[in-house]
């Protein structure tokens, strides 16, 4: 073999990695999607054997053998799920209009971590008669919902702090969730347009679900009982 055919290491110890491990394993990011998903696992046999927010780890096992645990930023879920990485995960409804879920299945709607997707101006100031520029973290559902009101507007992409860009004059209007809006409020903001209802859902890799449907089925069973009785 020559050098050039050698595999790197670093891909040498990821199919180990990978080899080692033929369960389930199931993509979360902390905070709120992670604390009201907890039960639904429990009832579901699986707990954490780890306090994810307490530690630094990525990768959690868990009471079942046959699941494991990674926890990530909320953005990456369903890229993790799609690309096989993970064979099944959490994400919000507006993670998944955001970055797109075409390549994996969205089986359950779990009805929790529920909020809505708004947009949101200073409290009783008209907008200005000229293109808008709206601020947010979702450019893309941004783009898509003003295009449907037959609006042209220029997106400025954030990554935190929306609610500062109408006060210092970067946006007219921003796109964010809303669950209690007390944020707005307490930042002189108010919540206008409704875009859509969200809750997190349960997205499966299509190739898993396949494959692994045997592993997966108690676990969708429980979920959807727990769902039922809530």
């Amino acid at each position: 073999m020559t050098e050039t055919s050698k595999p790197a290491p670093a891909d040498g110890l990821l199919n180990e990695v990978n080899d080692a491990f033929s369960g389930l394993t199931l993509a979360l990011s902390k905070g709120r999607i992670l604390e009201e998903t907890m039960p639904l696992l429990r009832a579901a046999g699986v707990d954490l054997l780890e306090d994810p927010e307490a530690s630094r780890k990525l990768i959690f096992p868990t009471s079942n053998p046959n699941v494991r645990v990674l926890i990530l930023r909320a953005s990456d879920v369903p890229t993790y799920v799609e690309h096989g990485a993970a064979d099944f995960g959490v994400a919000g409804k507006d993670v998944l209009l955001e970055h797109g879920a075409n390549h994996v299945y969205e089986l359950l709607d779990l009805k929790i971590a529920q909020c809505k997707l708004m947009t949101a101006g200073v409290r009783d100031a008209p907008l200005p008669n000229r293109r808008l520029r709206i601020a947010t973290k979702y450019v893309n559902v941004a783009r898509a919902y003003f295009a449907s009101q037959g609006q042209q507007v220029d997106v400025i992409k954030l990554y935190g702090s929306m609610e500062l860009a109408p006060l210092v004059g970067l946006g007219d209007l921003i796109v964010d969730v809303v669950d209690t809006g007390n944020t707005l409020r307490a930042n002189g903001l108010e919540a206008r347009d409704h875009i859509c209802d969200v809750s997190s859902r349960l997205i499966v890799n299509q190739v898993s679900y396949k494959r692994k449907f045997a592993l997966l089925e108690p676990i969708l069973d429980s979920f959807k009982n727990s769902i039922a009785n809530a």
